[in-house]
């Protein structure tokens, strides 16, 4: 079942609470839009995490009544969107629709904007109305701290200085920014500071730009500002992939943070004195969770990140919500989409667990992350996660880095993303 937020836009007519006669808010009006029959689940976000959390609380508990909401209908994987911008994949290979996991688990998915969540009255407000749950799984990815960029105007600079760090629009547009270069022309691409989205996510772009110039503009060159000291991830590999394949074209500089950024100049300050010019410049903002999640209280003293139980990931903050994925804190685990999967998997079984009072489960979690250097070969990273004396640990011996770059890897890389993306939609 599927539910359009302008089928169920139902608003309560315009009162006045308090002294003054001020309007009550958006929020306080909402009108209720799915009222609940028995025990319900509400899941937010349709990504990596969210799907996967909502099908496996069906499957283990068809009793349970789970709705998904999403503003978008469809989605796209950040995931191999690098070859997107390489050309070497199509934006139409990552992109998947939710009907199929509607029909086959019997999940109710509303295609809205969540604009609050009040933890109290247990609902979940949306711009057409709010739905009641009983447990709340919170999946809404990261956000940006453009406020940390001087110069950075949200609404426009992402169409002059693309991130395309939040895949689909944004992937064209640099792609397109790219195709329009000239041969001799350089491209900045700025790293944030970890904690962010896909650890070897930039190294990985850097190569796939390197890579498209290679084989379009071989005069052109990348120069690299990392605000981190030195390449986060698999450091080792994409050095050995860049010397091999790049010799000359990729100008790696450590701890160099851009804290200025100039669209209508086309350049980029790092610490506020050191200008950087580019014919294309991508600069990847400073992030944060969701902001659904900040709008629900859930993120931590730090005002970025969601603390969260390690076995259940129960927010610690409020009660009766989970947050799985990029947005939560998972301690040794990587912020990536195999690691949303596997923390959606062990958040769901726990729900239920929690809703019949079974016993709880401790987290056994699983991560590999697939780089490509080339079109053709990829390096990978991996990792095994438990949990000890309540914290998310890497188990000893568990995983580490491939032994070198291959095509194999980029097989094995292919074979992930299809079988992850056919367990998301079907």
């Amino acid at each position: 079942m599927t539910v359009d937020r302008r089928s169920f836009l139902k608003l309560l007519s315009a009162g006045t609470a308090g002294v003054g006669g001020a309007s009550l808010s958006m929020a306080a009006r909402a009108a209720e839009i799915m009222p609940k029959s028995g025990r319900r689940v509400v899941v937010v976000g349709g990504g990596y995490g969210g799907t996967i959390a909502a099908k496996y609380v069906r499957m283990m508990d068809p009793s349970i009544e789970v709705v998904l909401i999403e503003r978008n209908r469809q989605f796209v994987s950040c995931p191999f969107s690098n070859l997107v911008i390489a050309g070497e994949r199509k934006i139409s290979d990552l992109t998947l629709g939710y009907d199929k996991l509607a029909a086959h688990y019997g999940i109710k998915v509303v295609f809205d904007e969540v604009t609050a969540v009040d933890a109290e009255k247990k609902e979940v407000v949306t711009a057409g109305g709010s739905i009641g749950y009983d447990r709340l799984i919170l999946s809404p990815g990261i956000d940006f701290r453009f406020d940390e960029l001087e110069g950075y105007d949200p609404a426009t600079t992402p169409g002059i200085m693309p991130h395309a760090w939040k895949a689909g629009e944004q992937t064209l547009v640099l792609k397109k920014k790219l195709e329009e270069m000239k041969d001799g022309g350089t491209v900045v691409l700025s790293v944030p500071l970890t904690p962010y989205r896909c650890p070897p996510g930039p190294y990985e772009r850097t190569s796939m730009i390197a890579w498209y110039l290679k084989n379009n503009k071989p005069k052109s060159k990348i120069i690299v500002l990392d605000a981190n000291p030195d390449i986060t991830s698999k450091a080792g590999l994409f050095r050995k992939g860049w010397a091999k394949h790049y010799a000359g074209m990729i100008e790696y500089r450590g701890a160099k943070k851009v804290t200025v950024v100039n669209p209508a100049g086309m350049s980029v300050l790092v610490e506020g004195i050191e200008e950087v010019k580019g014919d294309v410049i991508n600069v990847i903002p400073p992030q944060r969770a969701g902001a659904i999640a900040v709008k629900a209280g859930v993120v931590g003293p730090d005002k970025n990140w969601c603390p969260v139980n390690a076995t259940t990931f129960e927010s610690t903050q409020v009660k009766g919500i989970h947050v799985i994925g990029d947005a939560c804190i998972a301690g040794a685990m990587p912020k990536s989409g195999y690691s949303a999967n596997s923390e959606a998997k062990v958040c769901a079984t726990n729900v239920v667990a929690l809703m019949n009072g079974r016993e709880l489960v401790d987290l056994s979690g699983i991560n590999t992350c697939y780089s490509s250097i080339t079109g053709k070969e990829a390096v990978s990273v991996a990792g095994v996660y438990k949990v000890d004396q309540g914290k998310i640990v890497a188990v000893p011996n568990s995983g580490g880095v491939s032994p070198d770059l291959s095509e194999l890897e980029a097989i094995y890389a292919d074979s992930w993303l299809r079988n992850i993306m056919t367990e998301m939609s079907s």
